[in-house]
């Protein structure tokens, strides 16, 4: 039996849980750590249709937000 995981999903489940902790004093390692995981997370989501999507969908609201502002 072979197992396999999804890098992305390892690195969601993580990221979860590294932000769902109580707001309190973080260091600037923790803090450095979650960056590069959200930084690792986006690249590696990027480049799937999911990511595709979610680009594609920002893009039309910043274009509607855009043109709603222009008279």
């Amino acid at each position: 039996m072979v197992l396999t995981i999804n890098v992305a999903v390892l690195l969601a489940v993580i990221l979860f849980f590294l932000l769902r902790r109580k707001v309190q004093a973080r260091s600037r390692g923790d803090q450095m750590v979650t960056m590069a995981l959200a930084v690792a997370f986006g690249v590696v989501v990027a480049p799937t249709d999911f990511g595709q999507s979610i680009l594609n969908a920002v893009g039309q609201l910043a274009e509607g937000i855009t043109d709603s502002g222009t008279p």
